[in-house]
């Protein structure tokens, strides 16, 4: 029968190789010396090397849609020109070395409330000050998430400019040689923040009940949709639980997956968490996989799975049951960035090497 893990699969007009897959991880890495939130060679190489690895789709770290949106200083954009041209350079290595017919997507996001915070290897947390290049925030309200700065409440206007920075950063993905756009609506930023009730406590249209609360993820959705190819398969990324009481579950999410698969949404990037600091997680291997199945089987959708699945045996499962479409890779990643070929040599399934390592192709064991 072969790997289940190993099977090309079908978004709209791209084919993947397979069903393993890079998650999207920040690495704060975007250094003055190359311009604000403009991709360098860190990223070229970290991105690079899962592509040379079998990756058959590699989604980059968040790509912040407006300087506004960064979650540190040190954050990915994609909303100029220059920043552009740092990913296509990426892009462009992706698809001349990868060794399983590479695709990359990027990950737009915009981080609300969460924005200007420190970059985690920095020895300090919290909200960045304007005297060491923080700026004030926005989000749903005025609430701060714990130990951050109170962020302004968005208006009506601000809310109309983000939708726009949205769909300009998709136009931007799309000259810079992206292969598929995934938007951020999870781990507690803007997006998320608007749909979870622990969150957003406007009154307006923009919040109120799940159809408010839902309505700005749902407007981005279509906005990029509207200025990507019909060609293009679009992503979202969600949270699929708050794990914290009042805040969404997982019947929340199977009704925002129907509603963005009616939108244009071709994948659902299943994750959790992230909303609220006092949130509760059973942090375990596969602990997020139930609500990718769920979602996956009570809308029709296609999913992907994340958290904690790091051997090959645990990827192939998930994909063999039915309980996601694919696996997202994210630590056991950056441990191995050939995971992909040391997977495909357990499962049996032969693998692309790059030429110049072909001499270290395992016979026997990896």
């Amino acid at each position: 029968m072969g790997s289940a893990l190993f099977k090309p699969l079908e978004l709209r007009s791209l084919r993947l190789e397979h069903r393993g897959w890079v998650s999207p991880m920040c690495q704060y890495s975007c250094g003055p010396e190359t311009g604000e939130g403009v991709p360098n060679d860190w990223h070229l190489m970290h991105l690079g090397s899962f592509a040379t690895g079998g990756a058959a789709l590699i989604v980059t770290e968040a790509a912040a849609v407006s300087p506004g949106g960064r979650i540190s200083p040190l954050d990915a954009g994609l909303y100029n020109d220059e920043q552009a041209a740092g990913w296509e350079r990426v892009t462009s290595f992706v698809h001349r070395h990868g060794t399983a017919g590479t695709k990359i997507g990027t990950q737009l996001a915009h981080a609300g409330r969460k924005a200007s915070s420190y970059w985690p290897f920095s020895g300090k947390q919290g909200s960045v000050p304007a005297s060491d290049g923080g700026w004030d925030t926005v989000g749903p309200g005025t609430g701060a998430f714990d130990g951050y700065a109170a962020p302004s409440a968005m208006t009506v206007e601000d809310i109309d400019a983000v939708i726009a920075d949205f769909a300009a950063a998709a136009v931007r993905a799309v000259d810079a040689g992206f292969d598929t756009v995934e938007i951020h609506g999870a781990h507690g930023y803007l997006l998320h923040q608007f749909q979870s009730p622990l969150v957003n406590d406007r009154t307006d249209g923009w919040g109120g009940d799940e159809s408010g609360r839902n309505r700005l993820t749902l407007a981005v959705v279509d906005a990029v949709r509207n200025v990507i190819p019909d060609s293009m398969p679009l992503l979202l990324r969600i949270s699929a639980s708050d794990w914290a009481e009042g805040g969404i579950d997982v019947e929340a999410s199977v009704r925002l997956a129907r509603a963005a698969s009616e939108h244009g949404v071709d994948l659902l990037d299943v994750s959790s968490g992230g909303a609220v600091a006092h949130q509760q997680i059973p942090v375990g291997p596969g602990y997020q996989t139930g609500f990718a199945a769920r979602i996956r089987r009570e809308t029709g959708i296609r999913t992907g799975t994340v958290g904690l699945l790091t051997s090959a045996g645990q990827a192939e499962h998930a994909v063999a049951t039915g309980q996601a479409d694919g696996v997202f890779i994210a630590r056991a990643a950056l441990r191995d960035p050939h995971w992909w070929l040391r997977a495909a040599f357990e499962l049996g399934h032969e693998l692309a090497w790059p030429p110049q390592y072909e001499r270290a192709v395992p016979r026997h064991s990896f």
